[in-house]
């Protein structure tokens, strides 16, 4: 399931897949918030790596995704949105996150909806390095109902930087993120492969429970409830026959949101943590007993010491 972390390319000696001509690299997939980076990094990997929902602040880490093939290997890292709205210690370290994905990568994917560039796309736009190659990916074509304004609107944002390449696409569809791949492949670098085969991604299953506990909140409660949540993993266990324990809190930053986290005789919750079960074990391949509590720390999303000990990047 998980490679934790990369290796350096210098210290990485040659896999089978690792054949003169193979390509490697790393590509970023930038964007405002809510323009579906997680949804087409989870359709280029070919698997649920990142957490999907229609709020904004749901990809609060770097999330790698890798995706290898005979002769190449692309390491996604889906970005937080760029945040320009809120200015808390949480979002500060989010935009740093960008930021230093930015200097890392040799590939930039900016995504943005096509037939629309606003002051946020061009916000993030003003902060990519002049030395890579930009990917414009115009995503949710199918969202478009005047096609007819497609070609005018493409060629309009080819004026406003010179990319790479432009992409127009809907990442709901698996037909265009394999075109996608096909046209980043040329980018990556001769490179032999940073991540086994079989890797889907960097991070952890302790780290993914979380994260698909902290999606469940954000797709079932109201707009009041998820950008004060953050979710911790207490215990993960393997237990005989391959059974996963898994104990997560839920911490709130104000008393007056655990009932409604909770619901009335704790409906509310018991229906985030069925959910969140399924989506594990389809994930982890393993039957999964989960349990669930919901407690209050207060300020957590302002307080910066706080947040780098609940693994935000500082």
């Amino acid at each position: 399931m998980s490679a934790e972390g990369g290796a350096d390319r210098s210290d990485l000696p040659r896999e089978g897949g690792g054949a003169v001509g193979f390509r490697c690299g790393y590509v970023a997939v930038v964007g405002r918030p809510n323009v579906g980076k997680s949804t087409l990094v989870n359709a280029l990997v070919g698997a649920k790596v990142s957490i999907v929902s229609a709020k904004p602040q749901t990809t609060r880490h770097r999330i790698h995704g890798v995706h290898t093939e005979a002769d190449a290997q692309f390491v996604f890292i889906d970005t937080p949105g760029f945040q320009t709205r809120h200015r808390n210690a949480l979002n500060q370290a989010m935009n740093r996150t960008v930021r230093a994905v930015l200097d890392e990568v040799d590939v930039i994917l900016l995504l943005v909806e096509a037939g629309r560039y606003g002051e946020a796309d061009a916000r993030v736009l003003s902060l990519l390095p002049a030395d890579k190659p930009v990917v414009l990916v115009a995503n949710k074509v199918d969202t478009v109902r005047d096609k007819a304004t497609l070609l005018p609107w493409l060629e309009e944002m080819a004026g406003r930087h010179p990319f790479a390449e432009i992409v127009p696409l809907s990442a709901i569809h698996a037909r265009d993120a394999g075109r996608l791949l096909a046209i980043l492949k040329p980018w990556l670098p001769e490179s032999p492969p940073l991540f086994e085969a079989d890797a889907l991604t960097d991070k952890s299953e302790r780290f993914l429970a979380a994260e698909i506990v902290r999606e469940k909140v954000f797709r079932l409660t109201g707009d009041e409830i998820p950008y004060g949540v953050n979710v911790s993993v207490e215990k993960f266990s393997d237990e005989p026959g391959g059974l996963r324990r898994i104990e997560v809190v839920i911490w709130v930053d104000r008393e007056a949101h655990k009932p409604i986290l909770l619901g009335r005789s704790g409906g509310h919750m018991k229906r985030i943590a069925s959910e969140a079960r399924q989506d594990m074990e389809r994930l982890f391949g393993a039957k999964v007993f989960l349990q669930c509590w919901v407690k209050v720390k207060q300020g957590w999303a302002d307080n910066a010491a706080l947040l780098r000990s609940l693994g935000y990047e500082g």
